[in-house]
């Protein structure tokens, strides 16, 4: 059997860090569609039950607000990525994410604590979307700095497809819990697993996260000492990295 060609191991490599890198934001956005997948349950377990139009409203509103806190979680976590690394980035919004995801499986509900339970869902469901602020840039940047030239966008593209997986995992995992369970006992208690259940996917990902290399860009940069102290100001006060941001966004 033939050794790899020092190409065919390059390719191996990058396979490996799109499959590890696809694998941790479908579990990042699992946690952030589940919630809303449970919207109708979530309502009645955490909003008062007088009036259930305002309650399954309030559980949407709970919902939107992690998508619009989003852009914080991609500055802050950016810069982060950008002064200490990616992959320890990595792993600290995963652990975040799925922090919060279980929490919110653990929160007692209205009828035990009051108006204090959506109150620590909001405070959850924001920790989530900033999480997954900077998740999703950070998978995508590091996938891109292990591609190569000409073939970024290509490879980049499966962190995006993970995206929609993580909603089809999300109700998938509904529907078997409640298979298995009954509806009524589902809708009383197990609702919570699919949110404790995040706790062990996190697990598995961290571990696979953890045995990932530095990006090599990255390296390289930290290596020549070119590390920016201040990467928010600097992409918008230059010119000539503010036209790429632009371009890149636009």
């Amino acid at each position: 059997m033939s050794a790899l060609t020092s190409s065919e191991l390059r390719t191996k490599n990058l396979w490996k860090v799109i499959t590890a890198s696809s694998a941790g934001t479908l579990i990042e956005w699992y946690d952030f569609y589940i919630f809303g997948s449970l919207a109708t349950i979530l309502s009645v377990q955490f909003f008062p039950k007088e009036n259930p139009t305002a309650a399954f409203l309030s559980t949407l509103a709970t919902f939107a607000a992690g998508f619009i806190v989003r852009p914080f979680g991609a500055l802050v976590f950016g810069r982060i990525g950008d002064l200490v690394g990616r992959k320890y980035t990595f792993q600290l919004t995963l652990v975040i994410m799925g922090g919060a995801t279980c929490a919110i499986g653990l929160v007692p509900g209205f009828a035990t604590i009051g108006y204090a339970a959506p109150v620590i869902v909001l405070l959850l469901r924001l920790l989530q979307g900033l999480a997954l602020g900077g998740e999703y840039g950070g998978a995508a940047t590091y996938v891109a700095e292990h591609s190569p030239s000409g073939k970024k966008g290509y490879f980049t593209s499966f962190i995006q497809t993970t995206a929609s997986l993580g909603l089809f995992f999300s109700l998938g995992i509904i529907i078997i819990c409640r298979y298995l369970m009954g509806g009524e006992e589902f809708n009383e208690w197990g609702w919570r697993l699919p949110f404790l259940l995040s706790s062990l996917l996190v697990i598995v990902s961290y571990i696979i996260r953890s045995r990932m290399n530095e990006s090599p860009l990255f390296e390289k940069v930290k290596a020549e000492g070119k590390i920016s102290q201040h990467p928010i100001r600097d992409s918008f006060e230059k010119k000539e990295n503010l036209k790429l941001v632009l371009q890149a966004r636009f």
